[in-house]
């Protein structure tokens, strides 16, 4: 059958494209981004799929031409850039089931998740359930699916943040998270969604996706820190009142474009239990989710895991510091240390120059850094860094050569920040 597959680049999307493709079913994969998207899983019918472009029944005409079933994978944890809860769960799904109502496809599945209700107090559970509020109140023949954790080789997001905690040197620390999880593998979710596309009948049913397995977080972690093959390491716990302030500096950094893990919405939604009932999925679909045990066991880690890990967290640190750097030589050398730049640049041989050069340098340097922390801007400003570094070894080389033997060393700290540049841009992918 011909399947619609909406939101096919994130993180279950992909993997529900992907094995719905290998099994035989053609697969028309919408993506906000599917130049993009195409590069990697070129086999599949790219189209621009949009939320918040799909806000009417009528812009979907085109996407549901042909299409047997729909399986919708879009989701948004928080408002930000690009982002809107609105969009993602209210105006765009109902544009979504009109269309369906009127068009026809066959069936409709829908991947929500386990703890879904306004009880959590986040906008993010509100949409979610306004949603499936939507899809039930339907004429369709619907599913919805409520997956807990979702274990894959792959992560991004909430499950890239796990691993990062996981790897966290000397300790784990655990961030609020009384809630328990079930996780589900992957490959079981996708499982289920092609065997309910399959399936004969109306459905008209909603489940959970969850493992048999129940774990804290803390052992959620130890359990990944263990596959890692990092050493053990004591469990520190951390209050949600102490990491708060974090999680609303995350909120920033959303609206920056960087979605990050750690918001105010994720600390509420893992306060609350989110481990759903295993018996749900196998009852509709006959698959039997297999444990958080087993999937270790099942998918060894390898070093490229580990260095995801470890940088997962180490990265955010190296953007804001080298931001910092370049924004604070910047602001010093207009403030503070103008006279002084302005001297060396004229002993340097530049004359008359010399002012107009240094407040051209340091308006450069706030630029780059202030569009290194704009996450669309972010990795055509650390090349912009390397490519400026150089440029200030150059000419620096050429006009004051003696600065190499300078005991603090001017020319020689710019290579490490050209280097930490260079590894900002070269891990500037997302998915």
């Amino acid at each position: 059958m011909r399947v619609l597959v909406l939101g096919a680049s994130g993180f279950i999307g992909s993997h529900v494209a992907a094995t719905l493709a290998g099994l035989g079913h053609e697969v028309r994969a919408g993506a906000r981004r599917p130049d993009t998207a195409r590069r990697l899983a070129p086999a599949h019918e790219w189209v621009r799929a949009d939320f918040s472009e799909l806000g009417d029944p009528s812009d979907w005409t085109g996407l549901l031409e042909g299409v047997d079933s729909v399986v919708n994978c879009v989701g948004v944890l928080q408002d930000g850039a690009g982002d809107s809860l609105r969009a993602a769960h209210v105006t765009g799904p109902a544009a979504l089931i009109a269309a369906c109502t009127a068009v026809g496809p066959r069936r409709l599945i829908h991947v929500s998740a386990v703890g879904t209700d306004e009880q959590v107090g986040t906008g993010y559970g509100a949409s979610k359930l306004a949603t499936e509020t939507l899809i039930k109140d339907s004429s369709l023949d619907w599913v919805i699916l409520r997956p807990s954790l979702v274990l894959a080789r792959g992560v991004y997001g909430g499950s890239a943040l796990l691993r990062g905690l996981a790897a966290f040197p000397l300790v784990i620390p655990v961030v609020g998270g009384a809630g328990n999880f079930r996780p589900v593998a992957m490959e079981d979710l996708c499982a289920i969604i092609e065997g309910l596309l399959r399936a004969e009948g109306p459905m008209r049913r909603s489940a959970d996706v969850a493992g048999p397995q129940v774990v804290s977080l803390a052992e959620l972690l130890a359990g990944l820190r263990g596959w890692l093959g990092l050493a053990p390491a004591p469990v520190v716990r951390f209050p949600a009142w102490l990491v708060a302030p974090v999680a609303r500096l995350g909120d920033l950094a959303g609206w920056l474009g960087w979605p990050s893990a750690l918001r105010t919405t994720s600390l509420r939604q893992m306060a609350h239990d989110v481990a759903g009932q295993p018996a749900d999925a196998a009852q509709l679909a006959g698959v039997v989710p297999r444990s958080f045990s087993s999937w270790l066991t099942r998918h060894p880690a390898t070093v490229q895991d580990r260095w995801h890990a470890r940088l997962c967290l180490l990265r955010p640190i190296a953007i804001l510091i080298l931001g910092i750097f370049w924004i604070g030589t910047g602001m010093v050398t207009l403030g503070p240390g103008w006279r002084e730049a302005v001297a060396v640049l004229q002993d340097a041989g530049y004359g008359t120059m010399a002012s107009p050069v240094a407040a051209g340098g340091a308006l450069a340097d706030i630029t780059l850094g202030a569009l290194l922390w704009v996450r669309r801007f972010s990795g055509r400003a650390a090349i912009g860094m390397v490519l400026l570094g150089a440029a200030y070894l150059v000419a620096g080389t050429i006009s004051a050569p003696q600065l190499w033997l300078d005991p603090l060393g001017p020319w020689l700290k710019v290579l490490p920040v050209i280097v930490l540049a260079l590894c900002v841009a070269a891990t500037e992918d997302r998915r």
